[in-house]
Protein backbone atom coordinates (compact mmCIF):
# COMPACT_ATOMS: atom_id res chain seq x y z
CA UNK A 1 0.00 0.00 0.00
CA UNK A 2 1.28 3.43 -0.92
CA UNK A 3 1.11 6.01 1.80
CA UNK A 4 2.70 9.36 2.63
CA UNK A 5 3.89 10.83 5.90
CA UNK A 6 3.70 14.36 7.21
CA UNK A 7 5.82 15.30 10.22
CA UNK A 8 5.06 18.45 12.19
CA UNK A 9 7.62 19.56 14.78
CA UNK A 10 5.55 22.03 16.76
CA UNK A 11 6.41 24.23 19.71
CA UNK A 12 5.16 21.74 22.29
CA UNK A 13 4.45 18.53 20.37
CA UNK A 14 5.40 16.38 17.41
CA UNK A 15 2.65 15.08 15.15
CA UNK A 16 2.96 12.53 12.38
CA UNK A 17 0.10 11.91 9.93
CA UNK A 18 -0.14 9.13 7.34
CA UNK A 19 -2.42 9.48 4.31
CA UNK A 20 -3.12 7.13 1.43
CA UNK A 21 -3.00 7.91 -2.30
CA UNK A 22 -6.53 9.35 -2.20
CA UNK A 23 -5.63 11.73 0.63
CA UNK A 24 -7.54 9.84 3.31
CA UNK A 25 -6.04 9.85 6.79
CA UNK A 26 -4.77 6.40 7.78
CA UNK A 27 -3.19 7.15 11.12
CA UNK A 28 -1.72 9.94 13.20
CA UNK A 29 0.38 10.18 16.33
CA UNK A 30 1.05 13.17 18.57
CA UNK A 31 3.56 13.31 21.39
CA UNK A 32 4.63 16.18 23.64
CA UNK A 33 8.39 16.57 23.32
CA UNK A 34 9.00 18.69 26.47
CA UNK A 35 12.16 20.15 24.96
CA UNK A 36 12.40 23.57 26.58
CA UNK A 37 15.68 24.18 28.41
CA UNK A 38 16.78 26.94 30.75
CA UNK A 39 18.50 30.02 29.37
CA UNK A 40 18.54 33.73 30.10
CA UNK A 41 15.31 35.32 31.32
CA UNK A 42 14.57 36.56 27.80
CA UNK A 43 15.23 33.18 26.16
CA UNK A 44 12.74 30.60 24.95
CA UNK A 45 15.05 27.82 23.79
CA UNK A 46 14.77 24.09 23.18
CA UNK A 47 17.04 21.08 22.81
CA UNK A 48 17.05 20.17 19.07
CA UNK A 49 18.54 16.71 19.65
CA UNK A 50 15.69 15.79 21.97
CA UNK A 51 13.20 16.81 19.28
CA UNK A 52 15.16 14.84 16.65
CA UNK A 53 15.16 11.73 18.85
CA UNK A 54 11.41 11.99 19.42
CA UNK A 55 10.78 12.24 15.67
CA UNK A 56 12.95 9.19 14.98
CA UNK A 57 11.14 7.17 17.66
CA UNK A 58 7.68 8.00 16.31
CA UNK A 59 8.84 7.44 12.73
CA UNK A 60 10.26 4.01 13.58
CA UNK A 61 7.05 3.06 15.34
CA UNK A 62 4.71 4.08 12.55
CA UNK A 63 6.79 2.42 9.81
CA UNK A 64 6.69 -0.85 11.76
CA UNK A 65 2.91 -0.67 11.48
CA UNK A 66 2.45 0.65 7.94
CA UNK A 67 5.72 -0.20 6.23
CA UNK A 68 8.01 2.13 4.27
CA UNK A 69 6.29 5.33 3.10
CA UNK A 70 6.39 6.57 -0.49
CA UNK A 71 7.29 10.10 0.55
CA UNK A 72 7.83 12.26 3.63
CA UNK A 73 6.92 15.91 4.05
CA UNK A 74 7.99 18.17 6.90
CA UNK A 75 6.65 21.23 8.61
CA UNK A 76 7.24 22.83 11.98
CA UNK A 77 7.36 25.95 14.06
CA UNK A 78 8.37 28.94 11.97
CA UNK A 79 10.70 31.86 12.73
CA UNK A 80 13.04 29.97 15.07
CA UNK A 81 16.61 28.96 14.25
CA UNK A 82 19.60 26.89 15.33
CA UNK A 83 23.19 26.54 14.14
CA UNK A 84 24.83 23.47 12.63
CA UNK A 85 28.51 22.65 12.03
CA UNK A 86 30.22 21.43 8.84
CA UNK A 87 29.07 17.87 9.56
CA UNK A 88 25.44 19.01 9.84
CA UNK A 89 25.21 18.46 13.60
CA UNK A 90 23.46 20.96 15.86
CA UNK A 91 25.86 23.12 17.88
CA UNK A 92 23.36 25.44 19.55
CA UNK A 93 19.94 25.29 21.15
CA UNK A 94 16.86 25.99 19.05
CA UNK A 95 15.95 29.65 19.54
CA UNK A 96 12.16 29.44 19.17
CA UNK A 97 9.72 32.01 17.80
CA UNK A 98 8.98 33.01 21.40
CA UNK A 99 12.59 33.99 22.12
CA UNK A 100 13.12 37.66 22.99
CA UNK A 101 16.86 37.90 22.26
CA UNK A 102 16.37 40.22 19.30
CA UNK A 103 14.34 42.92 21.05
CA UNK A 104 17.06 45.51 20.32
CA UNK A 105 18.64 44.15 17.14
CA UNK A 106 15.28 44.07 15.37
CA UNK A 107 15.37 47.87 15.46
CA UNK A 108 18.63 47.86 13.51
CA UNK A 109 17.12 45.65 10.82
CA UNK A 110 14.05 47.84 10.52
CA UNK A 111 16.16 50.98 10.35
CA UNK A 112 17.85 49.43 7.33
CA UNK A 113 14.53 49.02 5.54
CA UNK A 114 13.79 45.37 6.30
CA UNK A 115 10.75 43.71 7.80
CA UNK A 116 11.55 41.65 10.86
CA UNK A 117 10.15 40.98 14.31
CA UNK A 118 11.40 39.79 17.67
CA UNK A 119 11.64 36.00 17.63
CA UNK A 120 12.48 35.91 13.93
CA UNK A 121 15.67 34.08 12.98
CA UNK A 122 17.61 37.06 11.68
CA UNK A 123 16.94 39.37 14.62
CA UNK A 124 18.05 36.52 16.90
CA UNK A 125 21.10 35.81 14.73
CA UNK A 126 22.20 39.46 14.81
CA UNK A 127 21.84 39.52 18.60
CA UNK A 128 23.95 36.37 18.95
CA UNK A 129 26.51 37.79 16.54
CA UNK A 130 26.82 41.06 18.47
CA UNK A 131 26.90 39.22 21.81
CA UNK A 132 29.59 36.86 20.43
CA UNK A 133 27.42 33.87 21.30
CA UNK A 134 27.52 32.10 17.93
CA UNK A 135 29.37 28.80 18.48
CA UNK A 136 32.87 28.75 16.99
CA UNK A 137 32.15 25.65 14.91
CA UNK A 138 28.81 26.91 13.54
CA UNK A 139 28.70 27.27 9.74
CA UNK A 140 24.99 27.54 8.86
CA UNK A 141 21.58 28.42 10.31
CA UNK A 142 18.51 26.28 9.83
CA UNK A 143 15.01 25.70 11.20
CA UNK A 144 14.17 22.76 13.44
CA UNK A 145 12.06 20.97 10.82
CA UNK A 146 14.66 21.50 8.07
CA UNK A 147 17.32 20.25 10.48
CA UNK A 148 15.42 17.02 11.07
CA UNK A 149 14.71 16.57 7.34
CA UNK A 150 18.41 17.08 6.62
CA UNK A 151 19.45 14.51 9.24
CA UNK A 152 16.91 12.01 7.93
CA UNK A 153 18.57 12.29 4.51
CA UNK A 154 22.04 12.06 6.10
CA UNK A 155 23.08 15.38 4.56
CA UNK A 156 25.27 18.01 6.19
CA UNK A 157 24.07 21.30 4.71
CA UNK A 158 20.54 22.68 5.12
CA UNK A 159 18.32 23.86 2.27
CA UNK A 160 15.21 25.93 3.00
CA UNK A 161 12.04 26.58 1.05
CA UNK A 162 10.89 30.17 0.61
CA UNK A 163 8.26 29.49 3.31
CA UNK A 164 10.75 28.90 6.07
CA UNK A 165 13.37 31.37 4.84
CA UNK A 166 10.80 34.18 4.75
CA UNK A 167 9.79 33.37 8.33
CA UNK A 168 13.20 34.66 9.49
CA UNK A 169 12.40 38.14 8.13
CA UNK A 170 14.51 40.36 5.86
CA UNK A 171 13.31 38.38 2.82
CA UNK A 172 12.37 39.58 -0.67
CA UNK A 173 9.11 37.83 -1.54
CA UNK A 174 9.29 38.85 -5.18
CA UNK A 175 12.72 37.34 -5.82
CA UNK A 176 12.47 34.61 -3.16
CA UNK A 177 15.83 35.43 -1.60
CA UNK A 178 17.23 37.16 1.47
CA UNK A 179 17.92 40.90 1.28
CA UNK A 180 21.66 40.33 1.29
CA UNK A 181 22.79 43.90 0.55
CA UNK A 182 20.56 45.39 3.25
CA UNK A 183 21.63 42.72 5.72
CA UNK A 184 25.29 43.46 5.09
CA UNK A 185 24.60 47.18 5.54
CA UNK A 186 23.05 46.37 8.92
CA UNK A 187 26.20 44.49 9.91
CA UNK A 188 24.73 40.99 9.63
CA UNK A 189 27.11 38.13 8.84
CA UNK A 190 25.21 36.52 5.94
CA UNK A 191 27.62 33.61 5.54
CA UNK A 192 25.46 31.61 7.96
CA UNK A 193 22.38 31.82 5.72
CA UNK A 194 21.50 28.53 4.01
CA UNK A 195 20.56 27.92 0.39
CA UNK A 196 16.96 28.85 -0.46
CA UNK A 197 14.86 27.26 -3.18
CA UNK A 198 11.58 28.60 -4.53
CA UNK A 199 8.56 26.39 -3.96
CA UNK A 200 8.65 22.86 -2.56
CA UNK A 201 11.29 20.36 -3.65
CA UNK A 202 12.92 17.05 -2.76
CA UNK A 203 16.06 17.61 -0.69
CA UNK A 204 17.23 14.00 -0.61
CA UNK A 205 16.33 10.42 0.22
CA UNK A 206 16.40 8.35 3.39
CA UNK A 207 18.56 5.24 3.77
CA UNK A 208 15.47 3.32 2.52
CA UNK A 209 15.38 5.55 -0.60
CA UNK A 210 12.25 7.45 0.49
CA UNK A 211 12.11 10.95 -1.05
CA UNK A 212 11.99 13.76 1.53
CA UNK A 213 10.52 17.18 0.83
CA UNK A 214 11.93 20.40 2.17
CA UNK A 215 10.04 21.80 5.12
CA UNK A 216 6.80 23.65 4.40
CA UNK A 217 5.96 26.50 6.77
CA UNK A 218 3.56 25.44 9.51
CA UNK A 219 1.19 28.24 8.50
CA UNK A 220 1.26 27.08 4.87
CA UNK A 221 0.93 23.41 5.84
CA UNK A 222 -2.10 24.15 8.04
CA UNK A 223 -3.70 25.96 5.09
CA UNK A 224 -3.00 22.92 2.89
CA UNK A 225 -4.53 20.57 5.44
CA UNK A 226 -7.56 22.75 6.16
CA UNK A 227 -8.27 24.10 2.67
CA UNK A 228 -7.42 21.30 0.27
CA UNK A 229 -8.20 23.54 -2.70
CA UNK A 230 -7.11 26.90 -1.34
CA UNK A 231 -8.82 29.77 -3.15
CA UNK A 232 -8.69 33.53 -3.01
CA UNK A 233 -11.93 33.71 -1.03
CA UNK A 234 -10.80 31.41 1.79
CA UNK A 235 -9.73 32.46 5.29
CA UNK A 236 -8.38 30.16 7.99
CA UNK A 237 -8.43 30.69 11.76
CA UNK A 238 -5.95 28.64 13.74
CA UNK A 239 -5.97 28.64 17.53
CA UNK A 240 -3.35 26.49 19.17
CA UNK A 241 -0.55 27.59 21.50
CA UNK A 242 -0.58 30.84 19.54
CA UNK A 243 -3.26 31.96 17.10
CA UNK A 244 -3.24 32.97 13.47
CA UNK A 245 -5.47 34.13 10.66
CA UNK A 246 -4.51 33.38 7.07
CA UNK A 247 -6.03 34.75 3.87
CA UNK A 248 -5.03 33.02 0.63
CA UNK A 249 -4.43 35.19 -2.43
CA UNK A 250 -3.19 34.68 -5.98
CA UNK A 251 -1.69 38.17 -5.98
CA UNK A 252 1.20 39.73 -4.10
CA UNK A 253 0.24 42.54 -1.73
CA UNK A 254 2.54 44.75 0.30
CA UNK A 255 1.72 44.54 3.98
CA UNK A 256 2.85 46.35 7.08
CA UNK A 257 2.80 46.18 10.84
CA UNK A 258 1.48 42.91 12.22
CA UNK A 259 0.12 41.75 8.84
CA UNK A 260 2.63 39.68 6.88
CA UNK A 261 2.69 38.55 3.28
CA UNK A 262 4.08 35.02 3.05
CA UNK A 263 4.96 32.80 0.08
CA UNK A 264 2.67 29.86 -0.59
CA UNK A 265 4.33 27.57 -3.12
CA UNK A 266 5.59 29.19 -6.30
CA UNK A 267 2.68 31.38 -7.35
CA UNK A 268 0.38 32.05 -4.36
CA UNK A 269 0.65 34.10 -1.21
CA UNK A 270 -0.85 34.19 2.26
CA UNK A 271 -1.67 37.30 4.24
CA UNK A 272 -1.15 36.33 7.85
CA UNK A 273 -1.70 37.89 11.26
CA UNK A 274 -0.57 36.14 14.42
CA UNK A 275 -1.67 36.42 18.02
CA UNK A 276 1.44 35.66 20.06
CA UNK A 277 -0.52 34.53 23.09
CA UNK A 278 -3.58 33.17 21.32
CA UNK A 279 -4.80 29.88 22.73
CA UNK A 280 -2.26 30.13 25.50
CA UNK A 281 -4.42 32.90 27.00
CA UNK A 282 -7.22 30.40 27.56
CA UNK A 283 -4.79 27.87 29.04
CA UNK A 284 -3.42 30.59 31.34
CA UNK A 285 -6.92 31.34 32.56
CA UNK A 286 -7.55 27.65 33.25
CA UNK A 287 -4.29 27.50 35.19
CA UNK A 288 -5.42 30.47 37.26
CA UNK A 289 -8.75 28.80 38.07
CA UNK A 290 -7.02 25.50 38.79
CA UNK A 291 -4.66 27.15 41.28
CA UNK A 292 -7.73 28.27 43.24
CA UNK A 293 -9.84 25.12 43.19
CA UNK A 294 -7.20 22.39 42.81
CA UNK A 295 -8.53 20.53 39.79
CA UNK A 296 -8.77 20.91 35.99
CA UNK A 297 -11.39 23.50 35.15
CA UNK A 298 -11.92 23.43 31.36
CA UNK A 299 -15.39 21.85 31.60
CA UNK A 300 -16.45 24.23 34.37
CA UNK A 301 -15.15 27.23 32.41
CA UNK A 302 -17.26 26.37 29.37
CA UNK A 303 -20.37 25.71 31.45
CA UNK A 304 -20.03 29.00 33.36
CA UNK A 305 -19.32 30.97 30.18
CA UNK A 306 -22.36 29.61 28.35
CA UNK A 307 -24.53 30.17 31.44
CA UNK A 308 -23.34 33.78 31.59
CA UNK A 309 -24.25 34.38 27.94
CA UNK A 310 -27.71 32.85 28.47
CA UNK A 311 -28.36 35.09 31.47
CA UNK A 312 -26.60 38.32 30.55
CA UNK A 313 -25.84 38.17 26.84
CA UNK A 314 -22.52 38.20 25.02
CA UNK A 315 -21.98 41.95 25.15
CA UNK A 316 -22.04 42.13 28.95
CA UNK A 317 -18.86 40.06 29.27
CA UNK A 318 -15.63 41.68 30.41
CA UNK A 319 -13.54 43.28 27.67
CA UNK A 320 -10.23 41.39 27.56
CA UNK A 321 -7.27 42.16 25.32
CA UNK A 322 -5.33 38.90 25.18
CA UNK A 323 -2.03 40.47 24.08
CA UNK A 324 -0.32 39.03 27.14
CA UNK A 325 2.81 38.24 25.09
CA UNK A 326 2.82 41.54 23.21
CA UNK A 327 2.48 41.77 19.43
CA UNK A 328 4.95 41.40 16.55
CA UNK A 329 5.23 45.17 16.16
CA UNK A 330 5.08 45.97 19.88
CA UNK A 331 6.62 43.23 22.08
CA UNK A 332 6.14 45.39 25.17
CA UNK A 333 2.37 45.65 24.72
CA UNK A 334 0.41 44.20 27.64
CA UNK A 335 -3.02 42.67 27.89
CA UNK A 336 -5.86 44.40 29.68
CA UNK A 337 -9.23 43.72 31.31
CA UNK A 338 -12.02 46.31 31.47
CA UNK A 339 -15.81 46.58 31.48
CA UNK A 340 -16.18 45.17 34.99
CA UNK A 341 -19.34 46.14 36.85
CA UNK A 342 -21.21 44.91 39.91
CA UNK A 343 -23.78 43.24 37.64
CA UNK A 344 -21.23 41.20 35.66
CA UNK A 345 -18.68 40.45 38.37
CA UNK A 346 -18.59 36.69 37.87
CA UNK A 347 -16.35 33.94 36.53
CA UNK A 348 -18.31 33.43 33.31
CA UNK A 349 -17.85 37.08 32.29
CA UNK A 350 -14.07 36.71 32.44
CA UNK A 351 -14.05 33.42 30.52
CA UNK A 352 -16.25 34.81 27.75
CA UNK A 353 -14.04 37.90 27.64
CA UNK A 354 -10.88 35.87 27.14
CA UNK A 355 -12.43 33.77 24.35
CA UNK A 356 -13.75 36.89 22.63
CA UNK A 357 -10.38 38.56 23.06
CA UNK A 358 -8.60 35.72 21.25
CA UNK A 359 -11.02 35.89 18.30
CA UNK A 360 -11.23 39.70 18.27
CA UNK A 361 -7.47 39.99 17.80
CA UNK A 362 -7.73 37.78 14.71
CA UNK A 363 -10.79 39.63 13.43
CA UNK A 364 -8.94 42.93 13.66
CA UNK A 365 -6.24 41.45 11.44
CA UNK A 366 -8.93 40.27 9.01
CA UNK A 367 -10.40 43.79 8.82
CA UNK A 368 -6.98 45.12 7.84
CA UNK A 369 -6.52 42.32 5.29
CA UNK A 370 -9.79 43.30 3.62
CA UNK A 371 -8.53 46.87 3.39
CA UNK A 372 -5.26 45.69 1.81
CA UNK A 373 -6.85 43.40 -0.79
CA UNK A 374 -10.24 45.01 -1.32
CA UNK A 375 -11.67 41.51 -1.01
CA UNK A 376 -13.91 39.75 1.46
CA UNK A 377 -13.69 36.05 2.26
CA UNK A 378 -16.59 33.74 1.47
CA UNK A 379 -15.34 30.63 3.25
CA UNK A 380 -14.15 30.35 6.85
CA UNK A 381 -12.22 27.34 8.12
CA UNK A 382 -11.04 26.73 11.67
CA UNK A 383 -8.14 24.62 12.88
CA UNK A 384 -6.02 24.00 15.94
CA UNK A 385 -7.09 22.22 19.11
CA UNK A 386 -7.86 25.48 20.89
CA UNK A 387 -10.68 26.15 18.41
CA UNK A 388 -11.58 22.57 17.56
CA UNK A 389 -12.26 21.61 21.19
CA UNK A 390 -14.09 24.77 22.24
CA UNK A 391 -17.65 25.02 20.92
CA UNK A 392 -18.12 28.50 22.41
CA UNK A 393 -15.02 29.77 20.62
CA UNK A 394 -16.44 28.38 17.37
CA UNK A 395 -19.77 30.11 18.03
CA UNK A 396 -18.09 33.44 18.73
CA UNK A 397 -15.97 33.12 15.57
CA UNK A 398 -19.10 32.48 13.48
CA UNK A 399 -20.86 35.53 14.92
CA UNK A 400 -17.87 37.82 14.62
CA UNK A 401 -16.93 36.85 11.05
CA UNK A 402 -20.50 36.44 9.84
CA UNK A 403 -19.78 33.02 8.34
CA UNK A 404 -20.14 29.42 9.37
CA UNK A 405 -16.80 28.05 10.57
CA UNK A 406 -15.83 24.76 8.91
CA UNK A 407 -13.64 22.47 11.01
CA UNK A 408 -11.59 20.16 8.73
CA UNK A 409 -11.74 16.39 9.05
CA UNK A 410 -8.04 16.22 9.90
CA UNK A 411 -7.24 16.80 13.58
CA UNK A 412 -3.57 17.53 12.87
CA UNK A 413 -3.96 19.97 10.01
CA UNK A 414 -0.32 20.94 9.54
CA UNK A 415 0.94 17.35 9.60
CA UNK A 416 -1.74 16.33 7.10
CA UNK A 417 -0.94 19.35 4.96
CA UNK A 418 2.72 18.41 4.57
CA UNK A 419 1.69 14.78 3.99
CA UNK A 420 -0.42 16.06 1.09
CA UNK A 421 2.62 17.96 -0.20
CA UNK A 422 4.64 14.73 0.00
CA UNK A 423 1.94 13.02 -2.08
CA UNK A 424 2.69 15.52 -4.83
CA UNK A 425 6.30 14.29 -5.10
CA UNK A 426 5.31 11.97 -7.93
CA UNK A 427 4.07 14.98 -9.92
CA UNK A 428 7.35 16.88 -9.51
Amino acid sequence: MKYYLGIDTGTTSISIAAIDSSGQLLEHRTLNHSSFIKGESFNKIQNPERILNFVNEILDDITKTLGTPSGIGFTGQMHGMLYVNAEGDSVSPLYTWQDQSGSETVKILRENGMKCSVGYGLSTHLYLQKARKIPNDAVKMTTISDYIAMKLCEKNSPVLSSDMAASWGCFNLRTHEFMYDSLRSAGVDVSYLPEVMKGYHVIGHTKDDVPVLCSVGDNQAAVMGSLKNAKDDSVLLNVGTGSQISLVTNEYYDSEGDIETRPFGEDKYILSGAGLCGGRAYAMLEGFYESLCGYECYSMMLTNAESFIETHGMNDAWKVETTFSGTRSDPAKCGSISGIRVENFCVGALTVGVIRGIIEELHEYYTRMKAITGREAKYLAGSGNGLRKNRLMQRIACEMFGMEVHIPEYTEEAACGCALSAKEIENM
